[in-house]
């Protein structure tokens, strides 16, 4: 499958490489920065996308020195992008990299920051990643505001990059926001969700308002509802101790699903800039009503995942895991029913799910259309007709499905359904590009589109924290559960079949 009138891919433009930058990393000894964050600029720099003037300097507690930061970035290169030769992009890139030891509390820190800046280019554009706890957040924008590293000097600019969670309810996103506003402006704030870097979730954008055939039908009149799941096979993979504190509703729904809700359900932008898709978006999550959350209409559910099998493995209980409290009532499953409050999908019902320990990792978007008004093959023929399906798969396998029914070949008239589809991988030559490459590539480039907006992030805090408050004020420990490699609680299907429909099976 070639992309029609461009077989070659010969005629792209030439994509914009940003000016001189120096990133600087806090927490730059971290899991984040070994898995992501290096191996991310590697392959941007193999790929030329970096800048001639371009520079790293690594901030952590751990005592380094700048060669033992620079085995550091071989070492990530050969866990986690699997580089294990030594060529002139690597020795080229370590050459830039740098670090400083130090405490994010200690003024001192900063003052050598400010010097290693001035060293290397005082006049340049300097992202800060806070790959760092969000514990940690405050005390490091205090302490760059403080010694004046915030501001825009002269020709340069500073930005930040903040990682989620943003915040653990709507009270505590609000007091990051305005701490960041307090040094910085809001087009300087780039807030970050790997998901909005995936490229089936910028092609969303494109499938919609690019394609003439599909805007029209994307209302309440042809889409009967809207799924999206994100689904993991994996368990708190000894992170008990953030996922205790968070659960499934704040790690996964408020951010990641309900970004993908936005996209699904805004109207189109009038042009494509980062102020004016947000804006749409922001349009699309006022309009999400409230969680009904009485009794067994509740839109709702939550539920643990027992001890079972995933992928022909044993697997223990949630409450077995190291560091989980043994009548903890931490949901790793969630299950809601949304509606939104507009023209476009009055009555169209979108419901969301995650969930750890389930049966397959995959996260797709469902779109089911209604029905033909008149099934006139119906009486004909012997097998069951079918509703059209577009879904959207995010990831592992990223790519676009289109189910529609069609005759099978013979002399009866028989209607099966068919699939048509597109993938990534087997269409466009070279590598799909890591969500982390793209997005640290449009900060440097000041591009906002695929990150967060603090009304967002706090419109979408005001939605879950009543859920996540409900569940905390009526908790015990007989929060339902599911076993480990099934595809959730009975409670979950119970939703969704209350509408006369069922999950889709993936």
């Amino acid at each position: 499958m070639v992309p029609a009138g461009n077989p070659l891919l010969d005629n792209l433009r030439i994509e914009p490489t940003p000016g001189a930058t120096t990133l600087v990393i806090f927490g730059a000894s971290g899991d984040l920065t070994r898995r992501k964050l290096l191996p991310a600029l590697h392959t941007l720099s193999r790929g030329q996308r970096l800048p001639a003037r371009f520079a790293v300097v690594g901030i952590g507690r751990t005592e380094l020195s700048d060669d033992d930061f620079r085995q550091q970035f071989r070492e990530s290169l050969r866990e986690h992008a699997e580089v294990t030769g030594d060529d002139d992009v690597v020795r080229s890139l370590e050459g830039r990299l740098s670090y400083i030891c130090g405490d994010t509390g200690d003024p001192a820190l900063y003052e050598r920051l400010a010097e290693r800046l001035k060293e290397i280019g005082g006049a340049d554009g300097v992202l800060y990643y806070l790959a760092i706890p969000p514990g940690v957040y405050s005390t490091v924008v205090e302490r760059l505001g403080a010694a004046g590293l915030a501001g825009t000097p002269g020709r340069g600019w500073r930005r930040v990059i903040v990682e989620k969670p943003f915040g653990t309810d709507l009270a505590s996103a609000r007091a990051l926001n305005e701490l960041l506003h307090r040094h910085f402006e809001e087009d300087q704030i780039f807030r970050i969700d790997h998901y909005l870097g995936k490229e089936t979730v910028q092609n969303l954008l494109v499938l919609r308002f690019a394609n003439g055939m599909f805007e029209p039908i994307w209302n309440r009149r042809y889409i009967d509802h809207v799924q999206i799941t994100a689904a993991e096979t994996v368990g708190v993979e000894g992170r008990a101790a953030y996922y205790e504190g968070a659960g499934a509703l704040r790690d996964m729904v408020q951010n990641h699903l309900m970004q993908l809700l936005a996209l699904v359900a805004m109207e189109p932008p009038v042009e494509f800039s980062a102020g004016t898709v947000r804006d749409r978006k922001m349009d699309a999550l006022k309009a999400v009503q409230p969680v009904s959350l009485e009794g067994e209409n509740a839109d709702a559910v939550r539920a643990q995942y027992r001890a079972g099998w995933v992928e022909r493995r044993e697997v223990p209980g949630y409450r077995s895991e190291p560091g989980v409290g043994v009548e903890s009532t931490t949901e790793t499953y969630v299950a809601l029913r949304l509606r939104l409050d507009n023209w476009r999908w009055a009555g169209v019902p979108f419901y969301l799910r995650t969930g750890k320990r389930l049966p397959k990792r995959t996260t797709e978007i469902a779109i089911q259309f209604h029905r033909p008004p008149l099934e006139i093959f119906r009486r004909v023929s012997p097998t069951p007709l079918m509703s059209n399906l577009l879904v959207i798969n995010v990831q592992p396998d990223e790519g676009i499905s289109m189910r529609f029914d069609a005759k099978i070949p013979g002399t009866r008239m028989q209607v099966a359904p068919v699939m048509m589809n597109f993938r990534y991988g087997t269409t466009f030559p070279g590598e799909v590009p890591e969500a982390y490459e793209t997005l640290l590539l449009d900060a440097m480039l000041g591009d906002a589109t695929l990150f967060a907006r603090h009304d967002f992030v706090e419109t979408s805090w005001a939605l879950v924290t009543p859920v996540h408050e409900a569940w905390e004020e009526h908790g015990d420990t007989s929060i339902p559960g599911y076993e480990a490699g099934e595809w959730g609680p009975q409670e979950a299907d119970s939703l969704i079949a209350r509408d006369g429909r069922r999950w889709r099976t993936l």
